[in-house]
């Protein structure tokens, strides 16, 4: 399991579960760091679907699995051993039971000064929503994304994936980066925090800034961008495809490659702001035409036009593509049992270090007397912890 890549330097220990901190913990396993999970015993981790599914394995790739009884004084006192040990620790716990269990930052530095300690919450380490449980759909709606999602009139609507789980964790994972690049200066670990809530305001970016700044509550689009016209989902002969044709250079190549380039002189059209105020009647006016071509056909007419476009794909599609399949966006990840299954990859690349997809995981407690035996333990302790821990 011991792997060499850009992080193999680190041990991470993983105190998470669900999706955000998996997703944070999933960067430094990938890339060589030495990661261990540490699991409930019996129950193992109380993450989405089963162990051996693609979610599962998608998120806990590449991590060697322990199991201890944080409530067990036993168990605690070997989760200390280990982070004497380690770089980093991750938890996602609710900030009110780390610190009855024993486990929160203050405790766990004064046994390694240098450990960076990240937290993931659903709303803060503090603040009137501590102790609240946090899941990814409730952020999407306090942190105004389903509010801007969908069309005009028809209510909110949640993104279609995990978004405030995944950029919790992402966010969580370049906090950390940043402590590990201060402390070869300071010497000294710290507490990076996010949550689900934090990281969807994050997110919200440039519309959270059209409120700040310019105080315009942004409200629902549909697939029109909410600023750049004509940017949208657009009809073919045979389904739809997305384009992009912001600016007036681009707009005029567009109506130009769509045939009509007495659309790009209309009056009401002339400008950035126009083509946005006027955006039903500018999308009616585009869809009459595109409808004249098959979806391959278009968009190879738009691109050779210079004209920002692309198919909207089903998820089979996506991995048929030769763009996604040069980039190598599907892996082969080895199994414990000989086989290999596919899983996302990384979505960035090093060039002299790149990351590795060594295997997925096995049975909680699948590395139990080896990691154990690192620490220094002896073989009847290490019988008797596993044996508690049923490991």
């Amino acid at each position: 399991m011991m792997g060499t890549g850009a992080l193999a330097h680190l041990r991470v220990i993983d105190l998470t579960r669900l999706r955000s901190g998996p997703t944070c913990v999933r960067q430094f396993a990938d890339w060589g760091a030495d990661v261990i999970k540490v699991e409930q015993p019996s129950a193992g981790d109380d993450g989405f679907g089963p162990r051996d599914g693609g979610d599962f394995q998608n998120l806990h790739r590449n991590k060697r699995s322990l199991t201890l009884n944080l409530k067990d004084p036993r168990g605690l006192a070997v989760l200390k051993k280990l982070v004497a040990t380690a770089d980093v620790l991750v938890e996602n716990y609710r900030p009110a039971v780390k610190q009855r269990l024993g486990i929160d930052y203050a405790t766990l530095a004064a046994e390694n000064p240098r450990l960076i300690y990240a937290s993931i919450s659903g709303f803060g380490e503090e603040g009137p929503y501590r102790d609240r449980a946090g899941f990814d759909q409730i952020a999407q709606g306090m942190g105004g994304l389903m509010w801007t999602t969908g069309n005009p009139g028809e209510g909110p609507l949640r993104a279609g994936t995990a978004i405030a789980d995944m950029s919790a964790g992402l966010f969580a994972a370049l906090g950390v980066l940043i402590a590990l690049a201060e402390r070869t200066q300071s010497g000294r670990g710290q507490w990076v925090t996010t949550s689900l809530l934090a990281a969807m305001v994050g997110m919200m970016d440039f519309q959270a800034a059209r409120w700040l700044v310019d105080g315009v509550v942004p409200g629902q689009a549909g697939n029109d961008h909410p600023t750049s016209m004509p940017t949208s989902v657009y009809p073919t002969a045979d389904g739809f495809v997305n384009i992009a044709a912001s600016g007036a250079a681009i707009y005029t190549r567009l109506c130009a490659a769509l045939g009509a380039p007495a659309l790009g002189e209309q009056a009401e059209f002339a400008t950035a702001a126009l083509r946005s105020q006027h955006r039903v009647a500018l999308n009616t006016a585009i869809s009459q035409r595109t409808v004249a071509w098959s979806s391959a056909d278009l968009i190879a007419r738009l691109n050779a036009a210079g004209v920002p476009c692309g198919p909207i794909y089903k998820m089979d599609e996506v991995f048929a593509d030769p763009q996604v399949q040069h980039l190598g966006l599907a892996a082969p990840v080895a199994t414990p049992e000989g086989g290999s299954v596919s899983l996302v990859a990384p979505v960035f690349t090093l060039s002299r270090t790149p990351a590795q997809l060594r295997r997925t995981l096995g049975p909680a407690g699948e590395h139990q007397h080896e990691i154990l035996r690192e620490l220094g333990l002896s073989e009847p302790e290490i019988e008797s912890l596993s044996r508690a821990s049923g490991g």
